[in-house]
């Protein structure tokens, strides 16, 4: 069983800054990418950002020059650093894995439940 278990959301007012965490356990073999999706009310889900195992990343163009992305391997995780938050930035953020889980023999995509983040005044 793999689990992905997110941690630092909350509120934060416009300009301020969040860091999300994002922890994989169980049976794990093998990750390959790590990222973040967001789902704003009424929106789709959309990807914030991902970081392959090779430590190449990837940004949504509205987060672009104000967040980061960064994975320990050596831990099994992964952290979003968002700068300058903006209200438009509210949604509910997930956490995301594409893992071989022990005794599998091909990546499964795992997600976390989920963690608020409301950006106002």
């Amino acid at each position: 069983q793999v689990q992905l278990v997110e941690s630092g959301g909350g509120l934060v007012q416009p300009g301020g800054s969040l860091r999300l965490s994002c922890a994989a356990s169980g049976s794990i073999s093998v990750i390959n990418v790590m990222g973040w999706y967001r789902q704003a009310p009424g929106k789709e889900r959309e990807l914030v950002a991902s970081v392959s195992s090779s430590d190449n990343t990837k940004y949504v163009d509205s987060v672009k020059g104000r967040s980061t992305i960064s994975r320990d391997n050596a831990k099994n995780t992964v952290d979003l650093q968002m700068n300058s938050l903006k209200p438009e930035d509210t949604a509910v953020y997930f956490c995301y894995s594409s893992i071989i889980a022990h005794g599998s023999n091909w990546f499964t995509d795992y997600w976390g439940k989920g963690i608020p983040v409301t950006v106002s005044p």
